[in-house]
Parts: structure tokens; sequence; C-alpha cells
């Protein structure tokens, strides 16, 4: 496929997975986005990085769904954080950190990114996002607009984001899960998600920030233009965090150039440690056949 953007080689097959996502957080060799580099025996085809709408035509009119409301679909770069929560959220070194409570900070300290749960293709959690790109993709039925789906280029072995747009309640009593429960409102152009029911696993970034079951996060997604959208994030956490924590992140839309991805999502898939895969004896690249 000649827009492939993303070749590995594996040397190591069975570390495949793990260096390869450490390139996909922009930590292996310095691959942001498609683009590539090469480290621990893995070498990848450097393709220029995930192609943006650039700022001269980002301050185009917010482009619009048939039915007025502002298109918020994407495929967006960015918009979160990813391997540093606190340069990625503009504060100064050690501000956000002393916010933790201790008990948090100490486990932050100790913690080794080799173990982070997302390289070992485990969902991210919000407002994680890495440097490929992700989408907004809605559904609709007789009655309007009921969900959104969160999508993103990278899988996660399959995981995926849903935000409620039918008006219902949280659960009293949710099932902690990855993602949480998130429910969604219309402030005029803005898209609200409000969201609760986290489990304490997903680490906030790359270094290990921590959380617990009480988090509720708030974010205030707003298209301020033609290619830029706007994520005012607060994260509320009082078993880890000793207030409030009110952030803001700016998405860049992928540019919709066939000859560099066409602005859509493309395959990437992530398997946690392939077993299936080794006991039949697969090798990547070679499709299906054994024989």
């Amino acid at each position: 496929m000649k827009r492939l953007p993303l070749v590995s080689i594996a040397v190591i097959g069975t570390a495949l997975w793990l260096v390869g996502l450490a390139h996909a957080q922009g930590r292996g060799g310095g691959a942001q986005g498609r683009g590539g580099g090469a480290q621990g025996g893995v070498s990848q085809i450097n393709v220029g990085g995930t192609p943006t709408v650039p700022d001269a035509q980002a301050a185009g009119p917010v482009p619009r769904l048939p039915d007025g409301r502002v298109d918020l679909t994407g495929p967006w770069v960015g918009g979160g954080s990813n391997n540093n929560m606190e340069a990625d959220a503009g504060f100064k070194p050690g501000e956000l950190d002393a916010m933790l409570l201790p008990w948090a900070r100490a486990l932050k300290a100790k913690r080794d990114p080799r173990e982070e749960p997302y390289t070992a293709c485990l969902p991210m959690g919000v407002p994680r996002v890495n440097p490929y790109p992700w989408k907004f993709a809605m559904s609709y039925t007789s009655k309007g607009l009921t969900h959104i789906y969160v999508l993103h280029e990278t899988g996660d072995a399959g995981a995926h984001r849903v935000i409620y747009m039918d008006g219902r309640p949280h659960p009293v009593d949710p099932i902690p899960t990855w993602w949480g429960h998130s429910i969604g409102r219309f402030e005029g152009d803005t898209l609200v998600v409000d969201t609760t029911g986290y489990n304490d696993k997903f680490w906030f970034d790359g270094r290990g920030t921590p959380h617990t079951e009480q988090l509720h996060t708030t974010e205030r997604w707003t298209r301020i233009n033609y290619g830029r959208i706007t994520n005012e994030y607060t994260l509320n956490d009082p078993g880890a965090f000793s207030k409030p924590v009110q952030m803001k992140f700016t998405g860049r839309l992928l540019r919709p150039d066939l000859k560099t991805g066409g602005g859509d999502l493309m395959e990437f898939i992530c398997l946690e440690s392939n077993e299936y895969g080794a006991a039949a004896g697969f090798v990547p690249g070679t499709g299906t056949s054994i024989k």
C-alpha cells in the first residue's frame, strides 16, 4: 500500500509490540506520529511526522454538519497529554507534582516507565492522546445524536471510548473502567464531556502520574477555527491531588492530503504479547499462511 505510514522490521520478535508502542508515544528514537527513527533493533521509515493543517490555513471558518451543528469530527492530532502531562499543559517543572498528595508523589517517583500499562496495549485513559490521529465519530438514530465514539488510530487492542449523548445520567455505582462513564452535552458550539467511574490502572502520562477511582474529569471541546480544536480540561481527584487542576490543550486537524494519508485514520495493530501468533508460528509481515 503506497500510503503505509509506518513499517516495522522485527529483530526481536517478542519485543516488537513494546518497542513499536514506545515509538508511537514519541519516546523511541525521536519518532513523532507517523514519522520514524530507529532504536532497539526496530527501524522505521521516516515520512516527516503526522501531517497537520498548517497555521496559515487553520484560520478558516468552522465547518458544520448538515443539521447545523459544529463539525468536531476531525481527525485530530493532539488535544491532550502524552509523555509529560505537566509540560504538555504548560506548567512549570514541579508545579503539577506539587499538587499531588504525598503518597501519589512518592508512587510516581518510584514508577518505572518500562512498566507503563499503555506499552502493553492497554487503554490510555483521559486526557491522554498519543502522537497519532484520533477522531470523534457521531452516531445518529431517528432521535438524533445519541452517542459519540472517540477512535484512536493506534487502536489500543480495539479499545474505544463512548460518550453518551442521549441524556442518561451517570450510574449510581459504576463499574470502574479504563475510559470511565462519559456523558456529553452541547453548550452552544462547545461539547462538554463529564466522566466518572474510572479505574486507577492507567497512568496519566509516560512518567507515571497517578490517580484514584475518585477521579472526575470535565472536558470542554471547542473548534475555534477550521484547523484547531481546544480542550479545556478539569481534573478533580481528591484521592490523589490536593485541589482540582485546570489545563488546556490544543489539537491540530490532520491534513486532508491523499499523498500523506488522506486525512483518515489508518491501520495500527496492537496485541499484547501476541501469544496466539507466537503459538501458531506466524512471522510478522508474512500474512496468515503457515505453509
